[in-house]
């Protein structure tokens, strides 16, 4: 009969020589993660909206972590899984060469994300991270965005509908990369390009978007 030694025992005989138990390996933190994997990291979520007849549709967009540059994908009442797969082929045709960068995809467990989606970005080699269920920190970029959306477009735009809606968030989407100063950037727009150093003599021009809703400004010519 074999003489079993508890676990207790095992403890004591290894602090009477001195060996501490082996440090456990400090797994990074979500937020270190998002960090040192930013420019190899895609967002993506659904928002929907409803249009002045009732009509609930969906709209389907990707961020880039790093450079926060928005993607509107696609707007639809119906977001079936075949629409939803070819959106994501669309992303990566758009981003071309850069595809192959992005080693990440973060969504939620929404039912609209079905297996065919993930294969799509699977085939990229782009690994696709579903967060936890009820955990909207965990995609926390997308949740920003959608907040952002609303307050500065959608809440004070009444939607006739798919293609109207497609329209506003075309021109919000032009806004947001190009325009629109980001904390995180250093008050830069997503698209920002480095340049000369700013002439602070020259006149400024406003250009008012979304039916006046946001104002651009740029030096004048």
């Amino acid at each position: 009969m074999g003489y079993r030694i508890g676990e207790g025992t095992i403890r004591r005989i290894l602090a009477a020589v001195g060996l501490r138990p082996a440090p456990r390996r400090a797994s990074p933190t979500w937020r270190q993660f998002l960090a040192v994997q930013a420019s190899g990291i895609l967002a993506c979520d659904f928002l929907h909206v409803d249009t002045v007849v009732l009509q609930r549709v969906y709209v389907l967009f990707v961020l880039e972590i790093q450079t926060r540059a928005l993607h509107i994908l696609g707007v639809t009442a119906h977001p079936a899984e075949a629409w939803t797969a070819q959106q994501a082929r669309n992303l990566l045709m758009k981003l071309g060469e850069r595809a192959g960068c992005f080693r990440f995809l973060i969504r939620d467990r929404d039912s609209k994300f079905t297996a065919a989606f993930d294969e799509v970005f699977a085939g990229n080699g782009t690994r696709v991270i579903k967060a936890p269920v009820r955990s909207p920190r965990a995609n926390s970029f997308a949740e920003r965005f959608v907040g952002t959306l609303r307050r500065e477009c959608l809440d004070q735009v009444l939607i006739l509908g798919e293609r109207h809606l497609g329209k506003v968030l075309a021109e919000y989407a032009r806004h947001y990369n190009g325009h629109r100063p980001h904390q995180s950037l250093q008050q830069r727009p997503p698209l920002h390009e480095p340049g000369h150093a700013i002439n602070t003599t020259v006149r400024i021009g406003r250009r008012q978007v979304l039916g006046s809703l946001i104002s651009e400004y740029r030096r004048a010519a």
